[in-house]
């Protein structure tokens, strides 16, 4: 790959993704976003810039779907390819289930960028969940991350809330707090967000707490003008055509179409009552509906079920049958066919969507020559306003609806204009190469950023030949009981050869050594202190510069001392706690605000950081980079030791997410267990009933962790 090529990594983990027949409308995850980053990344490969594309997404092996999608490895062409992670459950599940599992994937998948030739150049993640991932990938990599957020929390919040559902419910049905947590942590290290649409930036990525508008982009979608284009007339001949005909009285009427999954927001239901109530409409015109795919209405999801069951209520309440289509099937080769049949019937393509992002089936019935009728809220005004080709409409008003349709409907020169507009300023705004050729512009920034070389880690890893590691906090696990300490030493002495011993600790270096020496334990292998700001090796204590160098990044001390500096509840600890990368305080949560609103302060404030809660009553905050799960997977790389060959020993809430993703965790016996409690619900965590010590001990019987270190010696001698 020549030096000038460049290398993006796509990740959109959600939904069905596969280079050819995409199941669009199977279900909620199967919409527009699968066949954006797919269109995206073929698209992507087209460039001379570009020497290599991969595009992640979740592997599923589950009988209900294609074996497809179990295919690690798919090629899109030959730059181009879809890469399949597994994050612990291959079955195929909704996307607001898959946050038990994203840190699996994120671990995962950075053994999959490891073993390339090289890595990316650019992380790009589509929606919360990929967001979460990349943020991971991006911090540990020191890669640039671009996000494309499709839909938000926030604005569905407030949707669902709107619609009378309680936030119970939508907490339980849509994990909602949990989105809008990744998505706020996605945008404070993101470095370029890319929207489709000015209205996107102003309306609904302003209601984040990290709104930095200089960091977002627009750049329309593309759509692919050789798929896309007018009618020649053979459309009456296609067994589709054949298909509507069973539905319909006079088949050959206008068409007015609508194409959707079947979701309440995409207002169905309010188009069909637009319709009956309307005899002039149903006078002029035909209208067709494909939402989604369906066998049998019994075996669709319970919400999609509930609305196709009121859409055809709707059609008997006002008796339209005989005007009404609503086929089964609408198969990815047959979308572009059905707009050329709208469009040949002198019909009209509306989107009634009560908000509509962009709208990429507005591009694709103007590339198809079908005059457009859309909803005035998103990405339709600045599409209309760009092709000229058809009007804005009130989703809530079926009079203004109505209205619309017929002024395209009835008026022949205005529909041969508007059909005209459309096939030329599509080619204006919205080809693929427009749209590439804008991207590029955006990440070129990112391509040419100027980056310290970074210094090589001290750890010496030619020197080592262990298989695994056992890292453990120090107050909760190794003080307490001096007899299962004992113990535990003999254990790690007999094992030495072949098993790192690391502690993680949230105190100073100074006091840590003074614990640990006071008590006899062996020196570390590896001393995470600070709450994993810092990093030292063998008894020597070498300190990892590059650790230093790696969590600096975008780290200002002084600016979050001050912005907490007056805070009720929040109390700065003595100067002996503190360190040039750990904020550390006493927190009385029954004084102070909660932690989210604090998180929220300093993201308003752009500042990104990690803030822990211990025992109840600390508050630490470290640099966004810095943590001990990520410094255990720093150590983890460095040292060549895989995740799943080590055993991570924790006692309280500061201790999370080195118990997260695919190490062997345990938590020991303790009054602050209750910190990690909600582990056991997303992580297949051992809770030991064992104090101290012992509770490392049983963790280690638990796992047969020694048996498993020793095989893996075997097999890399």
């Amino acid at each position: 790959m020549a030096n000038q090529e460049k290398y993006i990594l796509l990740i959109s983990i959600h939904g069905l993704i596969r280079s050819t027949e995409l199941e669009l409308g199977r279900d909620s995850d199967t919409g527009g976003q699968t066949k954006y980053v797919v269109e995206l990344a073929e698209a992507l490969s087209t460039s001379p810039v570009i020497g290599k594309v991969d595009l992640m997404t979740k592997l599923i092996d589950d009988e209900t779907v294609s074996k497809d999608y179990a295919q690690p490895l798919e090629a899109i062409n030959n730059k181009a390819h879809i890469v399949r992670i597994s994050c612990g459950c291959d079955d195929y599940l909704r996307k607001e289930d898959l946050w038990d599992y994203l840190d699996n994937f994120a671990d995962n998948a950075l053994t999959y960028l490891k073993a390339q030739d090289r890595l990316p150049d650019i992380i790009h993640t589509h929606y919360a969940d990929a967001g979460y991932v990349g943020v991971r990938l991006s911090n540990q990599l020191e890669i640039p991350l671009v996000h494309t957020g499709h839909s938000l929390g926030r604005s569905k919040r407030k949707r669902l809330l709107a619609s009378g559902i309680n936030r119970e419910t939508i907490e339980a049905r849509y994990n909602i707090t949990r989105r809008i947590n990744a998505e706020e942590n996605t945008l404070a290290s993101a470095q370029r967000v890319i929207t489709s649409t000015n209205q996107e930036i102003i309306e609904q990525y302003a209601q984040y707490d990290f709104y930095t508008p200089d960091r977002m982009r627009i750049v329309p979608p593309g759509t692919d003008l050789e798929r896309f284009h007018p009618a020649d007339g053979t459309e009456w001949e296609h067994p589709l055509f054949h298909r509507l005909r069973s539905f319909l009285r006079e088949p050959n009427k206008p068409i007015v179409l609508a194409l959707s999954r079947l979701d309440q927001r995409k207002n169905i239901r309010v188009l069909i009552e637009t319709f009956g109530e309307s005899p002039e409409l149903q006078e002029k015109a035909n209208l067709v509906i494909f939402s989604g795919t369906r066998e049998d209405i019994r075996n669709l999801e319970a919400n999609a079920q509930t609305i196709f069951i009121d859409l055809l209520l709707a059609i008997d309440r006002y008796n339209l049958y005989g005007k009404v289509a609503y086929p089964k099937h609408l198969t990815f080769e047959e979308i572009s066919g059905i707009y050329r049949l709208a469009a040949l019937s002198k019909g009209v393509f509306i989107n009634p969507a009560l908000t509509e992002p962009f709208g990429l089936t507005l591009i694709e019935a103007a590339a198809s020559g079908l005059p457009i009728v859309a909803t005035k809220d998103g990405g339709p005004v600045d599409i209309i306003r760009n092709c000229q080709n058809g009007y804005l409409i009130d989703p809530l008003d079926t009079k203004d609806i109505a209205a619309q349709l017929l002024k395209i409907l009835g008026e022949s020169e205005q529909w041969q204009k508007f059909a005209q507009n459309g096939l030329e300023n599509i080619k204006k705004y919205y080809t693929w190469e427009s749209h590439i050729e804008s991207y590029l512009e955006v990440l070129q920034p990112l391509f040419e950023r100027k980056v310290d070389a970074k210094l090589e880690s001290v750890a010496p890893r030619n020197k080592l030949f262990h298989t695994g590691a056992i890292i453990t906090t120090l107050d909760q696990n190794l003080l307490g009981s001096s007899d299962s300490l004992e113990e535990l030493v003999e254990v790690l002495e007999n094992n030495q050869k072949n098993i790192s011993f690391c502690i993680a600790t949230g105190r100073r270096l100074e006091s840590a050594l003074k614990a640990i020496r006071g008590l006899g334990i062996p020196q570390p292998d590896v001393l995470i202190t600070g709450l994993g700001t810092e990093m030292y090796y063998g008894k020597s204590l070498t300190k990892d510069e590059a650790w230093q160098t790696h969590i600096d990044y975008r780290w200002n001390r002084k600016r979050i001392v001050k912005l907490l500096s007056t805070m009720v509840g929040l109390n700065i600890q003595s100067q002996e706690s503190q360190t040039a990368y750990k904020i550390s305080y006493f927190y009385d949560p029954e004084l102070a605000p909660s932690i989210d609103q604090i998180k929220r302060l300093l993201l308003q404030n752009e500042q990104n950081v990690n803030l822990f809660v211990s025992f109840g009553q600390y508050l630490d905050i470290t640099p966004i980079r810095a943590s001990k799960g990520y410094a255990l997977r720093w150590f983890a790389e460095r040292w060549g030791i895989p995740l799943e060959r080590i055993l991570a020993v924790g006692g309280s809430g500061a201790d999370e997410d080195m118990m997260l993703g695919n190490t062997l965790s345990v938590v020991v016996a303790n009054r602050h267990q209750e910190e990690l409690s909600d582990l056991a619900k997303v992580e297949p965590i051992y809770f030991s009933e064992q104090q101290f010590a012992a509770g490392i001990l049983d963790g280690i019987e638990h796992f047969n962790f020694l048996e498993l270190c020793d095989v893996a010696k075997l097999e890399v001698g």
